[in-house]
């Protein structure tokens, strides 16, 4: 009798093993998707650490400002003012819930620093203007002193009051979005190098501001007081600086015969703060910014705050 071939068999066995290698193959997977998962929650359970302490460290910022203007509510200039000091940058990892136990690094580099600002240390756009949804054809010729102090050219400014005019006041669709930070200026048809020349010298804020006369620079100036010449408004601005004026009399009595000013564009005081708090850490620069409005005086003093701004940058090299 002639023995059965073996072949059944050994396809039997090869199809055994074909099989127990895909089971090990889809364990691997599996195994090695669990993984890579369990690494994931790790990394975005330690990154919501990691932002849940940035953002306590920034609102101590805050707190810190918030305490200077406070103190200083009847003293809105500087260089007495308190608030007119900046947070120099200060090493705080010491006092990070940083566990090594956990996979945090206690010996992380963190830093802090923050300024205040004063915001009506610049002309305000809000100014150009009027409820009527026009440009205010005064306020267009102080903006025109100010761009051409500060070369951007005279002609500027008709191109900001009428697209300011037209974001605020439209309701077409071509119009452009409403802006309301400096940055955003190009919305209207700025080019950077405008934007860069302006800038410094003009703010958008809430309401038709006046201009602080002990901490403008000589363009804002110009623009909050009719007739003053640029060599008049930086010989103030230099006055103002060592002596700062306590009252709207002081600043008249160092204007040139004839100029007057008006109390509703330029003063001696501030309600409006832009503060800086600032958190650099590993390769990242953590920044926020806070418009505060400041109510009241003595012990009724309030902060309101307007407008808070976020960014996140490549930390500047050391």
């Amino acid at each position: 009798m002639t023995a059965a071939p073996a072949f059944p068999a050994r396809r039997q066995r090869g199809a055994a093993l074909l099989v127990a290698m895909l089971i090990l193959t889809l364990v691997a997977t599996a195994a090695s998707a669990m993984v890579w998962h369990q690494h994931r929650a790790v990394e975005v359970e330690a990154a919501e650490r990691a932002r849940a302490q940035a953002r306590w460290i920034l609102a101590g910022a805050q707190d810190w400002a918030r305490l200077m203007l406070r103190a200083d509510a009847d003293k809105a200039f500087p260089p007495s003012a308190t608030w007119a000091r900046r947070l120099e940058e200060s090493r705080l990892s010491q006092f990070l819930a940083a566990d090594r136990g956990q996979g945090a690094d206690a010996d992380l580099d963190v830093f802090l620093s923050g300024e205040i600002d004063d915001a009506q240390s610049r002309y305000n756009l809000r100014r150009l203007v009027g409820d009527d949804g026009k440009p205010v054809a005064a306020e267009v010729a102080a903006l025109r002193r100010l761009c051409n102090a500060a070369g951007a050219g005279p002609e500027l400014a008709d191109r900001l009051a009428e697209g300011l005019a037209a974001a605020w006041h439209e309701r077409a669709d071509t119009a452009p979005l409403p802006p309301t930070r400096i940055e955003q200026l190009g919305w209207i048809g700025l080019d950077a190098d405008q934007l860069a020349r302006i800038a410094p010298h003009v703010t958008l804020l809430p309401g038709r501001t006046p201009v602080n006369a002990n901490t403008a620079d000589a363009p804002a100036l110009m623009a909050a007081i009719d007739e003053l010449s640029l060599p008049d408004a930086q010989r103030i601005v230099q006055t103002l600086r060592r002596n700062p004026g306590g009252s709207s009399e002081a600043l008249r009595q160092l204007l040139p015969s004839g100029v007057v000013t008006d109390d509703a564009r330029v003063g001696v005081q501030s309600r409006h703060f832009e503060v800086l708090g600032r958190l650099r850490f590993e390769d990242r620069l953590l920044e926020e910014r806070w418009l505060l409005e400041r109510r009241g005086s003595g012990g009724s003093v309030e902060l309101v705050l307007l407008r808070t701004d976020r960014r996140s940058l490549p930390a500047p090299p050391s």
